[in-house]
């Protein structure tokens, strides 16, 4: 069985292979990508190749006179807006060698050029090379188009992230609808599990296969076989093409390694992903931070406290941010894996241990003390560090990771994060007690307006920052929490809950209108930049838009025979409780019996397992399991939370603990993030860069 890093260590060997052709060229690269760059040693590794230049990719940049080499790396297919940019860079520049690697497959990209023969060497590629030459302007000028799959980012050795994927997301019934517009009557789907590939839109089908691709040329690259397994209608799109990948079924003819694979829809628990149950201190800093601009995982953490500047309220900063990606340092690293998969008491004092270790070794005069971890105690320590330049450039990752965690403790907006988990504990034991109009109508009193009596004495100017009542964007994971949990509550009148939910869209539509500053989440539910923009009626069609999609959550596990719920009901001794779908998963994987489970499905790769599954009707044939292999991998479609990372861990080390398990998903979760997965983002069109 091969050890599990070397499988973290694929990214690497991908990216090496564009940073083989980076020397002494100008290197233009996506957002995608350079998120999965900067997991995979940033772009210290790009000009320690011999980068003369890393710039982004746009047609608003371009190479000097002097520089006569580019490289460009893009997520995308090499048509349409890529291909514009790609074309407009060249025009400004002076470029006499041009390579570009792409993300997306060539098998992939003819597809996308509606070309479904399996034709000799790349065409697709060789007629770009061209182009280039001619966009270079002369044809003798070197053009080179490279497939590179730099998709994933080692965000922990126990877990990779496919940053370009970051938007992929299960559909939901409304999707639904919109494929079954296009259909006739006789051949509409009933639900998303009749769904299948061809009946997807074209981008969607692409960027599926490109995930697919990726998965593979992972498996190919460490002479892997797999036995592919889906939970829910979208992984079982993905599974199901991994299985018949083209090149899949000759690899598999000649691996000589096996591991299992289970992809699972994120939408079969939206309790778990949008819920502030998780204790965990990385949540906590994804939440609270902002984000690192272009970036779904990382954020900004500011390094004043290290400098001698002066902080200026309301000023743009001079100073770069420092970051929770720590590549360079192995004490930094093995300090973020703890924060990763530890509860924050015990992540809050490993960083305080680390910095007071780090302090003893530069012999800094540091004041020990004990008991509680407070933000101001861990910034005295990191201030200990600015007068010594070697100090800082020896600890920076650990500095970065320890102010990230005061900052995030000293945050004015996260005692909103104990206003939430004290209402979902209320919602969970109301479930039990009332129908769902009466749980529903709880939330009411919490729709607070700005400026109205009862919410905060500054309400009327400024924005929320600063309260600990909740805001729009908690309101409406607090929503999705309760939705999602819908089919739990005592039978209810349809009129009464109708009713209350009318109720709802109004007091929440006048909370929307209200606030002085909108936030992204806002900004892209509303269409509007500015609260000047937002009129009464654009912000009612957008709630009742979201109303739409929340009445259809509490149905995500209609079709599951076994899983079907993630709430356990109070017994009179003990508390209603919230039961993880994930844990649930991996406790049947796991259970010694090996019980054959409806739902998780195996996908065929061939006749063979065909043929077992054939005769596994009347003859005593053992069907693929997911527990046959010692390495397991688990695919969250949608994203995972850093509480669930801690979760899979502690199953595996009860049930199963000479298991290894490598976890992929396409974003490590913040609770706002899932309002934003469910209610602005375009599930059927993904953006494919044409």
């Amino acid at each position: 069985m091969l050890p599990i890093e070397v499988f973290t260590c694929f990214p690497g060997q991908m990216w090496d292979k564009v940073l083989s052709k980076v020397k002494k060229a100008v290197v233009f690269m996506d957002d995608k990508c350079a998120e999965s760059l900067h997991w995979n040693g940033g772009a210290t590794s790009v000009f320690e190749a011999g980068a003369r230049n890393l710039k982004e990719f746009s047609s608003f940049e371009a190479g000097g006179e002097n520089e006569p080499k580019a490289v460009f790396v893009v997520s995308t297919l090499l048509k349409g807006r890529t291909a514009d940019i790609i074309k407009d860079i060249i025009g400004l520049s002076h470029f006499q060698y041009c390579v570009v690697f792409t993300t997306v497959a060539h098998s992939i990209q003819l597809l996308a050029n509606n070309v479904t023969a399996e034709l000799e060497g790349n065409p697709v590629f060789e007629q770009f090379e061209e182009k280039l030459s001619e966009w270079m302007g002369d044809m003798n000028y070197t053009a080179e188009v490279i497939h590179a799959p730099v998709v994933f980012a080692p965000v922990s050795p126990q877990l990779l992230l496919a940053p370009t994927f970051a938007h992929l997301f299960p559909l939901l019934p409304q999707d639904l609808k919109t494929i079954n517009i296009k259909r006739t009557e006789k051949k509409r789907f009933v639900s998303l599990t009749d769904v299948d590939m061809q009946s997807l839109t074209p981008e969607l089908q692409i960027e599926i296969k490109t995930l697919a691709s990726a998965v593979n040329s992972m498996f190919e690259s460490t002479s892997t076989r797999e036995e592919s397994f889906a939970v829910g209608p979208m992984s079982r799109l993905i599974a199901g093409e991994l299985a018949n990948h083209p090149q899949a079924k000759s690899r598999r003819k000649t691996a000589t390694n096996k591991a299992s694979i289970v992809f699972i829809d994120r939408t079969l628990d939206l309790t778990g992903a949008a819920g502030h149950h998780g204790d965990s201190l990385v949540e906590k800093i994804l939440t609270v931070l902002q984000p690192l601009p272009g970036h779904t995982t990382d954020v900004q953490v500011d390094m004043l406290e290290l400098t001698n500047l002066q902080h200026i309220p309301d000023s743009q900063p001079t100073l770069a941010p420092g970051c929770l990606a720590q590549t360079q340092l192995s004490t930094a690293r093995l300090l973020w894996e703890t924060m990763l998969a530890s509860k924050q008491k015990e992540a809050v004092m490993e960083v305080r241990r680390q910095l007071v270790e780090a302090a003893s070794k530069e012999n800094l005069p540091i004041k020990m003390s004990l008991g509680r971890v407070t933000p101001e105690q861990l910034c005295s320590y990191v201030q200990l560090f600015k007068s010594s330049w070697g100090a800082l450039e020896s600890h920076c990752g650990v500095l970065q990771l320890g102010l990230a965690t005061a900052q995030t403790l000293h945050h004015p907006t996260l005692p909103r994060w104990d206003t939430c988990l004290a209402f979902e504990r209320l919602l969970l034991q109301a479930l039990g007690d009332s129908d769902f109009a009466g749980v529903l109508r709880q939330l009411l009193p919490l729709m607070k307006p700005r400026g109205e009596e009862g919410s905060s004495p500054e309400s009327s100017s400024g924005s929320r920052s600063g309260e600990e009542e909740c805001g729009p964007d908690e309101l409406l994971v607090l929503l999705v929490y309760l939705y999602s949990l819908a089919g739990e509550a005592q039978p209810a009148d349809d009129e009464e809950v109708e009713k209350v939910e009318r109720e709802l869209i109004g007091a929440l539509t006048l909370v929307i209108t209200r606030e002085t500053e909108l936030s992204p989440l806002l900004q892209k539910l509303t269409g509007c930049g500015s609260p000047e923009e937002l009129t009464m009626e654009r912000a009612h069609t957008a709630v009742e838009g979201v109303f739409e999609t929340l009445k259809e959550l509490s149905h995500a596990r209609d079709h599951l025979k076994q899983f079907t719920s993630v709430y356990t009901a109070s017994d009179g001794v003990h508390q209603a409780t919230y039961r993880p779908f994930l844990r649930q998963v991996l406790e049947e994987i796991f259970h010694p019996d090996r019980p054959e489970c409806p739902d998780i499905e195996h996908m065929s790769g061939g006749l063979t397992d065909l043929l077992k599954t054939g005769f596994s009707m009347f003859m005593k044939v053992s069907r693929p399991h997911p527990s046959d292999h010692g390495l397991l991998f688990l695919f969250l479609v949608g994203g995972i939370t850093p509480s669930e990372l801690r979760l899979i861990r502690e199953v595996v080390t009860v049930y199963k603990p000479g298991t290894q398990v490598l976890i992929l998903s396409t974003r490590l979760l913040r609770p706002t993030d899932v309002p934003e997965l469910l209610f602005t983002t375009q599930r059927l069109v993904p953006d494919i860069g044409v």
